[in-house]
């Protein structure tokens, strides 16, 4: 009588969901996040102890995200708990975080059109302000503008190549994306090095670094996404009919290629 009436509990929890052990990590990414934010303060505020605290607080979090990342990975290509309905959701999951993304950059550019289409007569009623030399958008910015979009290009043939099952393309694809989200990295920090302004030189100032800034730890995050894709795809664990993990980062660098072709035709062209 027991065993039948543990048959009929194990057939009443038959479903397509995956319900997930219990877990330390959430609790400790939201600690380290405030743990970074604190750290990002103290180093602002130039503390003696502000870059350690930054650093330090960063590594822990990137170690906390590597665990909980490898546990997501093991659910799914080791243990079979992601479903079809549990991909889809991971799907929608990741949609919803690019739409609060989304979100996210029209704040700054609420705020640089605010400043632009009406300057305030405390920096000269013009815009940019005056005495305030703008970047060259026909020099690094466009160089940066192809690289970005070039990358497009290649993430587009690696996800093609992974649908059709070609291995070998989909490494081809990958690798060349990372070289180009590198590239770009590299790039804008030398477009900061050359730049004749900062970021406390009026709200022009601000708002450019601030934009432009995040936007560069955007890059920066999916490109090591798609570096961790690209160890999982010589793991094999991406199948043509099931790669989550990777059209979820293909998703996210497109999110960064539109958001660099708005910056590169409002902030560089238009409101230079």
């Amino acid at each position: 009588m027991q065993s039948f009436r543990n048959i009929n509990l194990l057939r009443s929890e038959q479903h397509p969901f995956h319900l997930v052990d219990p877990s330390p990590w959430p609790l400790l990414t939201s600690l380290s996040l405030f743990s970074v934010a604190l750290g990002f303060i103290s180093y602002f505020h130039y503390l003696t102890t502000g870059l350690f605290n930054l650093v330090s607080s960063i590594c822990v979090l990137s170690f906390i995200l590597f665990r909980w990342f490898a546990d997501i990975i093991t659910e799914a290509t080791y243990e079979g708990h992601h479903t079809f309905k549990v991909q889809q959701n991971i799907l929608l999951g990741m949609l919803l975080f690019i739409t609060s993304e989304i979100m996210f950059f029209f704040a700054f550019f609420w705020a640089f059109f605010h400043f632009s289409l009406s300057p305030s007569i405390w920096i000269g009623g013009v815009w940019p302000p005056k005495g305030l030399h703008t970047l060259d958008f026909g020099a690094l910015p466009l160089l940066n503008t192809v690289i970005l979009l070039s990358s497009g290009v290649t993430i587009t043939y690696a996800h093609r190549a992974i649908v059709f099952g070609d291995f070998r393309k989909t490494a081809l694809g990958l690798i060349f994306t990372i070289l180009y989200g590198i590239v770009f990295t590299f790039l804008q920090k030398w477009e900061y090095d050359s730049a004749t302004f900062s970021i406390n030189d009026s709200v022009y100032g601000s708002i450019f670094y601030m934009t432009t800034g995040f936007h560069g730890v955007h890059v920066f995050i999916g490109t090591l996404f798609l570096f961790i894709c690209l160890i999982r795809h010589f793991y094999h664990h991406f199948f043509k009919n099931h790669h989550v993990g990777f059209l979820c980062a293909v998703w996210y660098w497109h999110f960064v290629d539109i958001v660099w072709i708005f910056l590169f035709l409002c902030v560089y062209i238009w409101g230079a």
